[in-house]
């Protein structure tokens, strides 16, 4: 088996440019990195990862590799993939295996190539891995101690295979922990789907009307941030103490059907499946742009799309615009995988940092601690000292409670 699949490892040079830069950023990492460095807590693991292959995410592998880990590591979605990092982590000794554009078939084929290493750690980012090892690789079951998940999506996997009582190993729900959604979800997804909109479409974003389908964490960063922008935010929701939040935030509310009619962007952020679908798409203006920021391409029904539209022009990079038979243009942004990823970087460096010194810590817990099978938080402590390291990198200091404080929190007696 070759010790990595990449597109082109003569980039490695201008991806280890990009992972230098992203770490200057990453405090919390380096501070991990600094702490563990000569303990190498690591040492005897071997690591499977599928992480969106990027210049954060370089860091947080090598992080691991250089604390003892061997990590092998896959994309863990088509176009958020960049060549040169994976050349570039390559070059420096993870088995990496992953490039930009891959199909489904390929996807599938290189995670069961990270998985053919027999990992005892896992870190995923949707559920694919363990999915995969569950439903194709058992025998691999006994070897593995735990793991980690990154994403509102796989989390929602990971718990209904634990309610079905089918989940065989411990994995850790870091999207859970304050330290991630707070921050990752909200000011990270915020920021880097405007940034993938603004640098696909070269739009303004004042003056046109948002429309938010889903308001979770995710939903709330990308509405605060159009609202920001200037734009008029409209959100769409199934829950009605979400629906109610939204509109005490300022923003409309209304049914998809409804927000379809007057929508000049649409972004999905619910991780279910088809919430843009055919009845909506007969409904919006010509030159109505459409983007998700869910894990999976599911969230906007292509089909539907595909099924309305007369053909497909291609504009632009990472835009297909579906000319419908009454001529009007519906504008699909990375084919409606992650906006942020597959037409940007993803999320800033400093909120990366707080998420990936999330997960060192969760696979170094699964690696030395006994854990029954099920899906775990995030343990406190941790989640608080990862955020402790980063107010101290900031040089921010806050208060703490004294003696008679403490046992007052303690008491219930007067």
């Amino acid at each position: 088996m070759e010790k990595y699949c990449v597109a082109d490892i003569k980039l490695a040079e201008h991806g280890w440019k990009k992972i230098e830069w992203a770490w200057q950023y990453m405090p919390s990492l380096q501070f991990l990195y600094k702490k563990y460095k000569d303990v190498q807590p690591f040492k005897g693991a071997t690591i499977a990862a599928c992480l969106h292959l990027e210049a954060k995410t370089a860091n947080l592998l090598l992080a691991l590799s250089h604390l003892g880990a061997t990590v092998a590591a896959c994309g863990s979605n088509p176009l958020s993939t960049q060549d040169d990092i994976c050349a570039a982590l390559a070059d420096k000794g993870v088995h990496v295996y992953s490039h930009r554009g891959m199909s489904s078939k390929e996807y599938f084929e290189y995670v069961r190539t990270v998985l053919s290493y027999k990992p005892n750690v896992i870190i995923d980012d949707g559920a694919d891995v363990v999915a995969t090892i569950h439903q194709e690789m058992p025998e691999l079951i006994p070897g593995i101690l735990g793991g980690s998940e990154e994403t509102t999506s796989g989390v929602k996997r990971l718990r209904a295979m634990a309610n079905e009582g089918v989940l065989k190993f411990p994995m850790i729900a870091v999207n859970d922990a304050l330290s991630k959604y707070l921050f990752d979800n909200r000011y990270g997804t915020g920021q880097s789907v405007w940034d993938g909109f603004m640098r696909t479409t070269n739009m303004v974003v004042a003056g046109k009307t948002v429309v938010v389908v889903g308001y979770g964490w995710c939903g709330r960063g990308v509405a605060m941030r159009a609202a920001g922008l200037g734009a008029k935010v409209i959100v769409t929701e199934i829950d009605p103490h979400k629906a109610c939040e939204a509109l005490m935030d300022g923003f409309d509310v209304m049914g998809m059907e409804e927000a379809s009619k007057v929508g000049d962007i649409f972004l999905t952020l619910t991780g279910n499946i088809h919430v843009i679908r055919k009845e909506h798409f007969a409904l919006m203006k010509n030159g109505a742009v459409l983007g998700n920021a869910g894990h999976f391409d599911v969230e906007i029904s292509k089909d539907d799309l595909a099924g309305l539209a007369d053909r497909v022009e291609q504009l632009r990079e990472n835009i297909d615009t579906y000319v419908m038979k009454d001529g009007r243009r519906l504008n699909l942004l990375g084919e409606g995988r992650l906006t942020n990823l597959a037409c940007a970087d993803g999320h800033p460096i400093e909120i990366m940092d707080l998420s990936f010194s999330l997960q060192l810590e969760a696979a170094l817990h699964v690696y030395t601690h006994k854990m029954a099978p099920g899906l775990y938080a995030v343990p406190e402590e941790t989640d608080r000292a990862v955020m402790e390291s980063k107010l101290a990198a900031l040089g921010i200091t806050i208060d703490t409670m004294t003696p008679e404080q403490v046992e007052y929190m303690k008491s219930w007696q007067d």
